[in-house]
């Protein structure tokens, strides 16, 4: 069987839980890495492939639920636990913490096969919403200083002429910002253009008023 550009990385301190489980994943053709302790796993360089980890709860240098808690401070594999030591308020520690999986031992092949499964789903989905977020950041680090100001007005809902008493610019300053705008941010509409500030969270201050001369309203947070 071809192996997968998906990887599983398991920690746990039997060896024979190691050897075992890492020789069916390779039979389904992932790539598999085993490590005794999680400080194996922090200095192991990782390759940027969608990926899981299979995390023991009793582990030789760390708890595994306070090793889930702390990477949950920054970006990392979705985790099925594999243990065990396993009881009731562990699993709701475990599942609440964002795992996506809590098993325990011995575990069915078809039960573990499918955690995995639904974990690397999971990470290609979690990727591919961060990369999307990275190129809109990037999108919206290309706007001007004056561009960033009217951003937020133009979702908002305001007319031109509205948004452009805000700035104090001409309606037509304001229309050619807005057109810039919409170019930048790669937006087919403004609707379009909507659905990106919220994802970037664009500060929406401003409801459509109908005339220039009220005072804006604030929209309940």
């Amino acid at each position: 069987m071809s192996t997968r550009e998906e990887i599983v990385f398991l920690v746990d301190d039997d060896a024979r839980v190691r050897e075992g489980v890492g020789e069916l994943l390779e039979s389904l053709g992932w790539q598999a890495k085993t490590f005794a302790v999680a400080a194996d796993y922090v200095a192991f360089e990782k390759p940027d492939l969608p990926a899981c980890l299979i995390l023991d709860v009793e582990l030789p240098d760390i708890n595994g639920l306070e090793f889930q808690k702390q990477l949950s401070d920054d970006v990392h594999p979705p985790i099925v636990f594999l243990t065990g030591h396993g009881d009731i308020p562990s699993s709701v520690r475990a599942i609440q913490g964002g795992a996506v999986d809590f098993l325990t031992k011995p575990v069915g092949e078809s039960d573990l096969i499918a955690a995995v499964r639904a974990a690397i789903d999971r990470d290609r989905t979690q990727r591919s919403a961060r990369a999307e977020l990275a190129e809109l950041v990037r999108r919206l680090e290309a706007l001007t200083p004056r561009e960033r100001e009217v951003l937020p007005l133009v979702v908002s809902g305001l007319l031109n002429k509205q948004a452009a008493a805000e700035l104090g610019i001409s309606e037509i300053t304001l229309e050619i910002h807005r057109s810039k705008i919409m170019h930048k941010m790669q937006a087919a509409s403004l609707a379009d253009l909507v659905r990106i500030a919220e994802k970037l969270h664009v500060p929406i201050t401003h409801s459509r008023r109908s005339g220039s001369s009220q005072e804006c309203t604030t929209r309940s947070p």
